[in-house]
C-alpha cells in the first residue's frame, strides 16, 4: 500500500501544498476538481499540472469530483456531464479514479430516490468503464452491505468504492474491518481518516435531508479526529486490506483541526508504524 494525502487538507495554495505533501513523505495526492484545476482546463494545462506533480516525486492517487446530491436525486444533466468530463480529465492527470459522494442509498429499491440514484450511477459507471476509469463511491452514508447490493445491481466494472473508514464509524455506525471484506471486489482507493459518532442519527438527516423529507440534524452528531484518536480499529482494518490484496493508496484526509500540517505529518508516521509500505 502507498500513502497519499488530499491536497486541500493542508488548507494552503496548490503549489505550497505540493511541497508540504512531499515534506511529510506522501507518495501521492488527491485533489478536488474545481479547486486544484478548473472544470474547463485544457489537456495541455492538465499535462503541465501532472508534470509539476511528478516533478515533486508525487502522482495523483485520485481526483475528487463531488458536486452534491442534485446530480443523483434530480438527475441534473449539467452535473452528470461535468462528472463525465472529470473522469476524462483524471486520465490526463495520470489516474483513472474519481471519487464522490452520491447521497444515501435507501434500503428499499422501490422508491423514487433509489430509482433516480440507480439511473445516474448506472450512466456514470458505464461511461467510466468505456474509458477504463473508475467512478468510486465513498462509503459512509449507508452500511457496507447496502452499498454492495446497490453496486451489484449496477452490473458495471466502471463503478468502484473509495473506502473511508471514519465515515463508516461516524455516520453509518458500521464496522470498517468487515466493510473491507464486504466491498473487496470494488475497493480501488481509500481515505485514511478517523472519528467518532457522538449521537446515533439517521444518515438521511445529515447527507440528504431535503430529498427524504427529514429535518437536517447538524454536524454535531459526529466528530473527526486525528488518526488513532477515533474509533477506527486501524490494526485490523489495515490487516483486512492486506488480506484482500489491496495495494492502492491510503489517502489522508483532515477536514478540521488548528494545525493540519502537523496532523497530516503525524498521520503519515502513524501509518508507517504499521509498515504499510
Amino acid at each position: 500500500m502507498k500513502i497519499g494525502v488530499i491536497l486541500e487538507s493542508f488548507k494552503k495554495d496548490f503549489f505550497i501544498s505540493l511541497k508540504e505533501a512531499k515534506k511529510v513523505g506522501a507518495n501521492g495526492i488527491q485533489a478536488y476538481a474545481g479547486s486544484a484545476f478548473s472544470f474547463d482546463a485544457t489537456s495541455a494545462e492538465l499535462e503541465e499540472m501532472k508534470s509539476i506533480v511528478n516533478g515533486e516525486g508525487l502522482v495523483f492517487s485520485a481526483i475528487c469530483g463531488d458536486f452534491g446530491n442534485a446530480m443523483y436525486y434530480e438527475q441534473d444533466r449539467k452535473l452528470i456531464d461535468r462528472e463525465k468530463r472529470i473522469l476524462e480529465m483524471a486520465k490526463v492527470l495520470g489516474t483513472n479514479i474519481v471519487t464522490t459522494h452520491i447521497g444515501v442509498v435507501p434500503e428499499t429499491e422501490n422508491c423514487v430516490q433509489y430509482e433516480s440514484m440507480y439511473k445516474v450511477c448506472k450512466e456514470l459507471a458505464d461511461f467510466a468503464k468505456s474509458i477504463d476509469g473508475h467512478f468510486a463511491v465513498e462509503t459512509g452514508p449507508e452500511k457496507a452491505v447496502v452499498l454492495k447490493k446497490f453496486l451489484d445491481n449496477l452490473g458495471s466494472d466502471g463503478v468502484a468504492v473509495n473506502l473511508d473508514p471514519a465515515n463508516l464509524v461516524m455516520c453509518a455506525g458500521d464496522d470498517p474491518v468487515q466493510a473491507v471484506y464486504t466491498l473487496k471486489d470494488y475497493i480501488v482507493h481509500t481515505h485514511a481518516k478517523d472519528g467518532v459518532q457522538l449521537k446515533k442519527f439517521d444518515t438521511k438527516a445529515l447527507y440528504a435531508s431535503k430529498y427524504y423529507g427529514v429535518e437536517f440534524c447538524g454536524w454535531s452528531v459526529i466528530e473527526e479526529r486525528p488518526l488513532g484518536k477515533g474509533d477506527v480499529d486501524w490494526k485490523n482494518y489495515l490487516k483486512a486490506l492486506g488480506e484482500i490484496g489491496y495495494k492502492g493508496y491510503l489517502t489522508i484526509e483532515r477536514e478540521c483541526g488548528d494545525d493540519p500540517c502537523k496532523d497530516i505529518g503525524d498521520a503519515v508516521k502513524f501509518l508507517d508504524a504499521f509498515n504499510v509500505r
